[in-house]
Formats: C-alpha cells, sequence, structure tokens
C-alpha cells in the first residue's frame, strides 16, 4: 500500500473529479457523509456537538458535518477560526447551505470567543487538514490548546490539527483526539512514534477516491501488507530436503547473555532453515543443546573457519563488545562473501568502527533500534529525520536497514517500507534476538535480502499478535513469539 504526501493526496482529489466527471463539493459531500455514519454507529454523540472550522477545505468537511448532523436531529454548534480573509469556494458554498438551517454559527476573533466545553460534548476538529505546512501560532494556537483543556470527546477530521502529514510536528501545538477519521489511506504521520499522543485510534474512511489514481504515481513509503507478503514466501515441494533451505550460522551469546544465542537458535530453527549451527563459548555448549538439540555449536575458542560453508550468518545478539567479539565481527566483515545480518552488540561495535560500513557487503541487513541506530549513524531530532536519514544511507550503501519500532520500517535503495503487524507486547528484552534468528534464516533460503527482512518483520509480528490468543501484552515474552512462528506461517497460507 502506498503511502502518499500531501501533494499527492490532493493529486487524488483532482483525479477522481476529473474520471468520475463529480464537484469537488460533492466529493467533500462524500466525505462528511462517512464522518457523521460513523459518528453515529459508533454512538459518539452524547449531547451537544462543537465542531471548529478553519476556513480551508478541512473546515468545510466540518460545515457539510454540521449540516448533516443538524438534519438529523443533533444539537450543533459552529465555531469558525476567523482571520477576516475569504474561505474556499467550498467552505462559503457550505457555508451559506448551513445558514438555512442555522444561526447557531460563531465566528472565533479572539481569545474572548473561545466558548465553554463541557465534558459530555463532542468536539469535532475541523480546523486544518493535510494541506497545512506550518506550525501553528498565536490565536490558532491557542484555540488549540483550549479545546486540548477541555475533557470532551474529541475527533480529529482527516488530521488532528497542527500535525503535518509528512514532516515533523514535535513541539508545535496540535489538537490531542482521542479519535482521528483520515480519508481513503492512512497517512505518513499515523505511523510515527512521535505522533502517538495525538491522533488517538486512527480510523480510514473510504470516501470513493478513483483506485486507478494509484497505478500513475510513485512513493518513497510503503506499508507491506498481507498480500504482499503471501507472495513472497513460497509453498514448499513435497520432495525437497534440508540441503535446500540453507545452513544458518548465529555468532551470538556470551557470558551473562547466553539466553540471547538461545531465542535467536530457536526462532532461526522455527522459520524453517534446514540447517543451523550456533558459535558460543564451548562452555556454554550443554544448555544450548538442552533447549535445542537440532543445533550444531560451533566453539567459539576454535575461530571462525570455512565461512563459505553457510549460507547467512547472524551476528550480535548478546555478542558482548570487548575486544574479541570485535575481532568476530572484522572477521565476518573481511571474510565472508554475502550478505548477513548485523544487529545488537555487532551495531555497537560498529559505531566505535565506522570506517567498516564500507566493508559491509550488498544486500546485507542492519537492525537497529532508535538508539543503536543514532549511535552509529548520529543524533536525530526527531523520527521523520531518523528515518529520512535511513533512506539516504540506503542510497549511500548497499545495504538494508531494519529500524525496529512499533510500525519497523524497512529502508532499501532510497525507499522505505512500514510493517503494521506487531503489538507492544514486543517491547521486551529477547524480542530482537527473535528477529534476528528469523531473518538469518530466510536470508539462508532462496530469499532475496529485501524480501527476507520485509518477510522477517512481518513474520515477528505476526506471531507476537497471534501469541495474544494465549497471553496478554503484559505477559508475552520472545519464547511465546518463537512458539507462535508456525502460526504465522500457518495463517499466512489459510487466509484468503
Amino acid at each position: 500500500m502506498k503511502l502518499l504526501s500531501a501533494q499527492q493526496i490532493q493529486q487524488w482529489d483532482a483525479f477522481t473529479m476529473q474520471a468520475e466527471a463529480i464537484a469537488s463539493i460533492d466529493l467533500m459531500e462524500r466525505a462528511a457523509i462517512r464522518c457523521v455514519d460513523w459518528m453515529i454507529n459508533e454512538n459518539s454523540i452524547q449531547s451537544t456537538v462543537k465542531i471548529f472550522c478553519g476556513k480551508g477545505n478541512n473546515g468545510g468537511d466540518g460545515l457539510a458535518i454540521a449540516r448533516l448532523l443538524i438534519e438529523k436531529g443533533f444539537a450543533v454548534s459552529v465555531y469558525i477560526l476567523e482571520f477576516g480573509a475569504r474561505g474556499t469556494d467550498d467552505f462559503q458554498d457550505n457555508l451559506q447551505r448551513l445558514h438555512q438551517l442555522t444561526k447557531n454559527i460563531h465566528f472565533i476573533q479572539s481569545e474572548e470567543h473561545l466558548p465553554a466545553i463541557e465534558h459530555p460534548d463532542l468536539v469535532v476538529d475541523a480546523l486544518y487538514g493535510s494541506g497545512l505546512n506550518r506550525p501553528l501560532k498565536d490565536l490558532s494556537a491557542l484555540v488549540v490548546e483550549h479545546i486540548n483543556q477541555s475533557s470532551a470527546n474529541i475527533i480529529s477530521i482527516d488530521v488532528p490539527s497542527g500535525m503535518s502529514i509528512d514532516k515533523s510536528s514535535k513541539g508545535n501545538s496540535i489538537i490531542r483526539a482521542r479519535n482521528t477519521l483520515t480519508f481513503q489511506s492512512l497517512k505518513l504521520c499515523f505511523l510515527i512514534t512521535e505522533n502517538a499522543n495525538y491522533f488517538g485510534i486512527t480510523h480510514v474512511l473510504d470516501i470513493g477516491l478513483h483506485p486507478q489514481f494509484l497505478e500513475t504515481i510513485d512513493t518513497v513509503f510503503q506499508i507491506t501488507d498481507l498480500n504482499f507478503i503471501k507472495h513472497i514466501l513460497p509453498e514448499r515441494n513435497a520432495f525437497v530436503h534440508k540441503g535446500k533451505f540453507g545452513h544458518a550460522f548465529l555468532i551470538a551469546g556470551n557470558a551473562g547473555k547466553i539466553g540471547a544465542a538461545i531465542m535467536a537458535a530457536g526462532a532461526a530453527l522455527r522459520t524453517g532453515c534446514g540447517l543451523l549451527s550456533v558459535n558460543i563459548p564451548k562452555e556454554y555448549a550443554s544448555v544450548v543443546h538442552a533447549v535445542y538439540p537440532e543445533a550444531m555449536i560451533a566453539f567459539r575458542e576454535h575461530g571462525l573457519l570455512q565461512l563459505e560453508t553457510y549460507s547467512s550468518i547472524g551476528i550480535g545478539p548478546g555478542l558482548g563488545t570487548n575486544a574479541a567479539s570485535e575481532q568476530l565481527l572484522e572477521q565476518v566483515l573481511n571474510d565472508y562473501q554475502q550478505p548477513f545480518v548485523i544487529d545488537a552488540d555487532a551495531i555497537t561495535i560498529l559505531s566505535f568502527h565506522k570506517e567498516w560500513l564500507k566493508k559491509i557487503r550488498p544486500g546485507s541487513v542492519l537492525t537497529p533500534h532508535p538508539k543503536e541506530f543514532d549511535r552509529l549513524f548520529g543524533n536525530s531530532d526527531n523520527e521523520f529525520e531518523r528515518i529520512e536519514k535511513a533512506i539516504y544511507l540506503t542510497k549511500e550503501y548497499p545495504f538494508i536497514i531494519v529500524l525496529k519500532g512499533h510500525y519497523t520500517f524497512i529502508a532499501f535503495n532510497g525507499k522505505g517500507w512500514f510493517n503494521t503487524t506487531g503489538n507492544a507486547g514486543l517491547a521486551k528484552g529477547g524480542s530482537g534476538d527473535v528477529l534476528t534468528g528469523m531473518l538469518t534464516t530466510l536470508l539462508a533460503q532462496t530469499f532475496s535480502p529485501f524480501d527476507a527482512a520485509v518477510a522477517a518483520v512481518y513474520l515477528h509480528g505476526l506471531a507476537a499478535d497471534l501469541a495474544l490468543e494465549n497471553q496478554s501484552m503484559e505477559s508475552l515474552i520472545a519464547t511465546d513469539v518463537i512458539n507462535a512462528i508456525g502460526k504465522a506461517f500457518n495463517y499466512l497460507r489459510e487466509v484468503v
């Protein structure tokens, strides 16, 4: 699914109007009807509805919503942010229609005109929409803060006012909505952690924009969906043997962190590699074999010999950052000729030796969380900047970046994909180790590095979601995710 910029959203409206010979105000009416239907179906209206409008098309949406609610018998008050300028044509047309139904229309020209907002009120935020390209200030910011200070139920139309859809709004005045009714498709701003306190629950309302438009455009950002992943994962031929599914090699675990190697190994085995070897200190071999006798052990004291025998390598979980661990990573960088996975402590080691970035093989996958990313590539002021940096880095270097988060972001070749599976139960130690094991295994098979990265992230989140059938987000642990990997594969193959 493509994520559109603000300009592309406007172009989609224009494309629809031309293709269907529909006027913009009629398209606005579609959007308003969908919003009103949602409010009524969700029983959102318990008292007076207070609708706050700017004079752009988002305000026009608000006026149309007000008219439709009045026609259905609801008590509605409208408050228009007034700066003396004329509104858009569609705003003015909807204002004229509304004047024929009610006189309960007020203009906010200063702080003194701000209305009281009671607890049971429904506040509809239609001040500013997706076209906003600057921070709110002065009277606009005062109105936003006034609404936020109320305890009313707040619904934002399209986006919370003050939020930019495709750049950071960190530190700006933004409506804190309980629900956001956005039109036709998800926007980039709803996938960014720093915005999470403002949009509440996002609901995508289909307003009938022409689907053919999406075939005419290219976007930097996309969302990975079920169909995308199902296309990546092939069915297994009944006559295959273990040699067809690769020999994965994990360099993980150390004193006090051997659990990271065990979790990565379990995830690797459950994700389907033909063979798995784990490189650990000799004294922990019995521990690993007690949990996963299917794994072979390569003792760390014997060094890393014959790396070319392995189909893929994953290095970093629980490895430590001492001199011996640095030597292990440097040897893989120098000697291994195929893409491999770099995670956790191996990323930290890279941050000590940034010149090693040039040694990373094309197609290799780095899996940092935000702090590891900043440690390696420099601090970012906000999440948008971090994402843009990841995009830029994959133009400069031939590797893939998996930036872990609620919507884990995969950057590759100057573009980005957001993953939508997973839940807050993954916010625990060990989750990243599981992902590394899964990714290393898929890389060992016949997947391209990009397909392996996207599929591993999706399956990892899906397994966590399916594990909630038996756990809560509080009780979920990494081994629960490992145990649900099989369910995730079955789900992908069974769902139509």
